[in-house]
């Protein structure tokens, strides 16, 4: 991220100066330390802040910089003493000289009602318990709750105090060195040893408990889920202390901050986010056991917490050298996924990427590695295929070398690319410029490169090219040749993939003998492939409503449903109650065949069913849950009022994903005329952001 003091800025409302263009070398402060002690007003969404910062002029200079948006600042002090100032809504000026070497003391006093970077959900509703705060800095900016300079290279050590109304669980950076009741507020106050960029600050409020674990080093990681779903604490964080040492071992370096917390939030801006020490992630991965063949937080795990040395310890300069940050995380995530679910499972995921790759290679599309604007697929799929290629370049011993040193050498500062390759060049003695153009500076994919290597290290790819192969230029029939090569496929990730892919060409008998040799990959690609039950395959799609996969019990219900009018009752019956995965998809689909199927409860229990699943397009659930619901109603049921007030304010929901969802679906509605005289009467029920936007989009 560029800083906004680091650019000529013009035009300034309030201000008539120019902010000098700096270069990272000529950066005229260094911030050493910060001290935040923020209280919150969650049901009015205001903070109150003051914020001390140590820090050093590098060079003669006659005014300081902050970042800071949209704030009411009531006191600026420079070593104690108030100063004069400028403010434009975005930067904070201090009219002051410094001389270089000397140390001063900022200290900052202010109100701000953040329009990003801290979310509130659930303060404004009746739901007891759904109350959260959250912070996304990264790409957002911190500097919307903060005063602090939104500069990479800026490393400060941060402690921060935070008040707030009992009975919630604060979690934030660092080590936790008080926690202080009084006035029906709780005063949690967190320290940091290290410095770090302040875009990796974070903290997470809400009703949760948490259960420790150590790492074989010694350090505590603290796992937390909300307090209803303690029973899923185990399925969730699975693997978590094996992903720890695993990663800490391969990597060579120690872990380098005093503990590793991770919290799940509602409705979070991506999978997850490696604040220093404390991730925060979507609780679209708090999953029961049963889920956990369906999803699981195994990866995003691993990649968070590998950001805690790639990015965290060592930090980018700038958006040029993301691959730092993404391609690396990205390889040891995936490194990590390998030690526990074998080899197998690691070359299919860098076979499929690899695919995608390709694709985007060919259309033209391809970008490179240094390219700042890269897409996340660039910096995280090519990424980690130029991290797995140059490790198969040097050689374990080299790349291992070369990590350790890099990180060691530029730890708790900034890096470049071309610094990285320096220090790998060193522990291999030759020269990577050519690895470099073709990996880093190229658009292209070189897929021929990858696919080669793969084939060669995985013998289940290079039997399902074998097969491939053979099904396009054999006259034998696909059931023949794929049977031929079946007692021979060690691998289930191979024999899941070929049934996928030509179930339809596959006899039922078949399909029943490869369903019933027990592997659960298999199972659920015969009950995702064939869109009819047939009665010899009855009995087998009934065993799948048993399968501890949410995936293969929704599809088995539907098609039993579908295809046997005769015994609904009984497999509504066998599945009442499943909730399914984080995103209730289970759970809708055995609503609405409640609803449709005549005998199956009387009028108010089918009256409570639809209530149900028209209650989940409402605010106080996920966005996943809410899609779903949103895409299901709308196929086959009438749109009510509270549908199109639910979607409304989905339209200005804080997640950019969800908000594009949300609009190109009311975009599509309005193109019903009847559709859109409903919302056009109901505007004026909205609240003031959903009611300028509906305003816009209507041409009102």
């Amino acid at each position: 991220m560029m800083s906004t003091l680091k650019k000529l800025y013009t035009g300034i409302a309030l201000l008539t100066i120019l902010i000098p263009v700096w270069g990272q070398s000529e950066w005229p402060y260094d911030f050493t330390k910060g001290a935040i002690a923020l209280d919150i007003d969650p049901y009015q969404q205001v903070i109150q802040g003051e914020v001390r910062y140590h820090l050093q002029a590098t060079k003669a200079i006659d005014s300081l910089y902050l970042d800071a948006r949209d704030m009411v600042f009531h006191e600026v002090r420079l070593n104690g003493k108030a100063v004069n100032y400028k403010y434009d809504g975005r930067i904070l000026i201090v009219n002051k000289s410094l001389k270089p070497g000397k140390g001063y003391r900022l200290q900052l006093t202010y109100d701000v009602k953040p329009k990003q970077a801290v979310y509130f959900l659930g303060w404004q509703d009746s739901i007891p318990g759904n109350e959260q705060i959250w912070t996304q800095g990264q790409g957002k900016y911190n500097s919307h709750w903060v005063p602090s300079p939104d500069l990479m290279e800026e490393k400060i050590t941060f402690k921060m105090s935070v008040s707030m109304d009992n009975p919630y669980e604060l979690i934030s950076n660092g080590i936790l060195k008080s926690k202080k009741e009084g006035k029906g507020k709780i005063k949690w106050s967190y320290q940091m040893k290290q410095p770090m960029s302040s875009y990796l600050l974070g903290f997470a409020i809400g009703n949760y408990q948490f259960e420790r674990a150590t790492s074989g080093s010694g350090i505590p990681i603290l796992m937390y889920t909300y307090t209803q779903d303690s029973l899923k604490s185990e399925p969730t964080y699975r693997h978590t202390k094996r992903i720890f040492d695993f990663l800490e071992s391969e990597i060579g370096v120690p872990y380098p901050w005093q503990n590793y917390k991770q919290v799940p939030v509602r409705d979070f801006l991506y999978a997850g986010m490696e604040n220093t020490g404390t991730t925060i992630f979507s609780d679209n991965y708090v999953i029961d056991s049963l889920a956990f063949a369906d999803v699981n937080y195994v990866n995003v795990n691993a990649h968070e917490l590998a950001h805690q040395w790639f990015g965290n310890l060592v930090t980018e300069t700038d958006a040029g050298q993301h691959w730092l940050h993404e391609g690396l995380a990205t390889y040891y995530a995936y490194l990590s996924e390998q030690e526990i679910f074998g080899e197998d499972y690691f070359f299919w995921k860098f076979w499929d990427s690899a695919q995608i790759l390709k694709e985007q290679s060919e259309k033209g599309e391809g970008e490179a590695l240094t390219n700042p604007k890269a897409s996340s697929l660039t910096f995280y799929e090519k990424g980690a295929w130029a991290a797995l290629m140059l490790r198969n370049t040097l050689g374990d011993k080299a790349f291992r070398l070369g990590i350790r040193n890099y990180l060691e050498r530029f730890a708790f500062k900034n890096a470049t690319i071309g610094q990285f390759f320096s220090t790998m060049e060193e522990a291999c003695g030759f020269s990577l410029g050519e690895f470099r153009e073709k990996w880093f500076e190229s658009d292209l994919f070189p897929f021929q490169e990858c696919e080669d290597y793969l084939l060669a290290q995985s013998k289940a790819i290079k039997q399902f090219k074998d097969i491939r192969q053979e099904l396009i230029t054999s006259p034998a029939n696909n059931q023949k040749i794929i049977a031929g090569y079946w007692p021979g496929m060690a691998s289930q990730e191979l024999r899941s993939r070929i049934i996928l892919r030509y179930a339809k060409s596959l006899s039922p008998d078949f399909l029943e003998e490869t369903a019933r040799e027990g592997n659960l990959k298999v199972r659920q690609a015969v009950a995702l492939s064939i869109p009819r039950v047939t009665p010899e395959l009855k009995e087998l799609y009934e065993s799948f409503l048993e399968d501890s996969s949410y995936i293969t019990i929704e599809n088995a219900l539907y098609k039993l449903w579908v295809s046997f009018p005769e015994d609904r009752l009984r497999y509504l019956e066998r599945t009442k109650g499943r909730i399914g995965l984080p995103n209730r998809s289970l759970r809708m689909t055995w609503l609405l065949l409640a609803m449709l199927t005549p005998n199956f409860g009387d009028p108010a229990a089918k009256a409570a069913f639809e209530e149900e699943l028209r209650g989940y397009t409402s605010a106080v659930h996920g966005q996943d849950i809410r899609k779903n619901a949103f895409l299901l109603i709308r196929e086959v049921l009438a749109l009510n009022d509270q549908y199109l007030l639910d979607l409304s304010q989905a339209c200005v929901h804080h997640s950019w994903q969800f908000r594009s969802f949300a609009r190109n679906l009311m975009g599509d509605l309005l193109k019903k005329q009847s559709l859109r005289e409903r919302v056009k009467g109901m505007v004026n029920r909205l609240e003031p952001e959903e009611r300028a936007y509906l305003k816009n989009v209507l041409e009102l």
